[in-house]
Order: C-alpha cells, then sequence, then structure tokens
C-alpha cells in the first residue's frame, strides 16, 4: 500500500470518527421528550459502530472477512443517515449541523458502495 492509499484510509477513519462525534452532538442537543429520546439513542448505537467496524475492516484477515466488514460499516451508515434524516422530518433538531451529518452520512454511503464493489469485482478477478 503507496502512501497515498494509506493516507485515503486514514482520512475515511477520521470522517468516520467525525461523524460519530457529529452524531453525539446533534443527539445530545435534541428536546427532551420519549420521541426524541429514543432516536438519540438509535443515532448513538448506530453512528459510533462504522468507525470501530472499520478499523476492524483495516485489519481482515481475508478479502471476504474484509468485504463482511465493510458490509456491516455500510449498513451502520445507514442506519445513521436514516435517523438523522428522522430528526429532522420530525423537526427535532435542525440547523447546519444537522444537515451537513446528513450530508456528510450520504457521501460516507457512497465511499463504501463503491469500495464495496472495488473489492468484490478484485476478490472475482484473484480467482481467475
Amino acid at each position: 500500500m503507496g502512501k497515498v492509499d494509506g493516507e485515503l484510509i486514514n482520512e475515511l477513519q477520521d470522517r468516520l470518527i467525525g461523524m460519530a462525534a457529529k452524531s453525539y452532538r446533534i443527539a445530545n442537543n435534541l428536546p427532551a421528550s420519549r420521541v426524541a429520546a429514543h432516536v438519540s439513542s438509535q443515532l448513538n448505537r448506530c453512528s459510533t459502530s462504522p468507525a470501530a467496524d472499520y478499523a476492524e475492516a483495516r485489519g481482515s484477515e481475508s478479502r471476504k472477512d474484509f468485504i463482511h466488514k465493510m458490509k456491516v460499516c455500510l449498513k451502520e451508515l445507514r442506519e445513521t443517515f436514516v435517523w438523522l434524516k428522522l430528526a429532522k422530518e420530525l423537526e427535532l433538531g435542525s440547523g447546519p449541523e444537522l444537515d451537513e451529518a446528513i450530508a456528510e452520512a450520504d457521501e460516507l454511503i457512497g465511499i463504501f458502495v463503491t469500495s464495496i464493489a472495488t473489492a468484490k469485482r478484485n476478490a472475482k478477478q484473484l480467482k481467475l
């Protein structure tokens, strides 16, 4: 792996950590209500998972293991996206931080979709 690849990997890890921190701040600022408490709890769970799961993927034992762990990251990112959108739709939160978090989750989803497709394609080429 070249320096550029390593920098991209570290940048992605940093973005995932940033996404988790931003989601925590958003969840912490939701109003005091039963609905907001539920959204906050779900958001805290799913938004912190991708950073840890990606760290595991980086240390995967095989290409198959890597793809599996990347799919887990993608699943949690999609869930994060939904909870952020729901918070906005229910008017539990608003403002630039929520909009930025929604946009960042959407971008990260795209990155993981592409990475998984590339890893699958590379795995097939190795089998040829």
